[in-house]
């Protein structure tokens, strides 16, 4: 995936324009007019539209860069059966170390949630891997929780004093992990 953050970087850096950069991109069914608009999504972070390998590659050729140094490698598990809570607690240990680091971290962390977590970081390290990255360099850059809504058919009702009711659900989590090199 494409990192903005990466790009506006080695926008400034070359001293490139956006203008010259919509020249490197153009493709059929993209006037350069909607280069210069897709770039300025996505140096502001909107991957609308959405880049292509082609395009990422031709952009690090206009910025005279390897295409992994505009990269962004990303995992997620949608509906995790945990609350968001307690897998929060997780991601935010391994936020910011590097990849080794962190998995020998969810190896002897003592919750439930560091095994769902560690699934979906070597996931991430093996799509990093995939695109001939340097897997010894890569760090966490973005570990986040989000939630998932209430997990289905997990709606119960349990009884409370004088005839009443009260429900009670199980939450489902979005784990999203992601990787850079340093």
């Amino acid at each position: 995936m494409l990192s903005s953050d990466k790009l506006k970087r080695l926008c400034n850096t070359s001293g490139r324009s956006i203008s010259y950069l919509a020249q490197a991109i153009t493709r059929a069914g993209l006037n350069p007019k909607q280069a210069q608009a897709a770039i300025k999504n996505w140096q502001a972070g909107k991957l609308v539209p959405e880049p292509t390998t082609e395009d990422i590659r031709k952009l690090a050729r206009a910025l005279e860069v390897s295409s992994n140094d505009l990269v962004v490698w990303t995992a997620s598990h949608k509906y995790a059966p945990m609350a968001p809570r307690k897998v929060r607690l997780v991601a935010d240990l391994i936020r910011g170390r590097s990849v080794q680091d962190a998995l020998d971290l969810l190896k002897f962390a003592n919750k439930r949630a560091a095994v769902m977590v560690e699934k979906v970081l070597s996931s991430a390290v093996a799509n990093a891997d995939e695109q001939e990255a340097d897997v010894e360099r890569l760090y966490v850059c973005d570990a986040r929780v989000d939630e998932g809504g209430v997990r289905l058919n997990t709606r119960r009702w349990r009884p409370k004093d004088r005839g009443r009711a009260v429900s009670w659900t199980r939450l489902a989590s979005h784990i999203h992990v992601s990787v850079d090199m340093e």
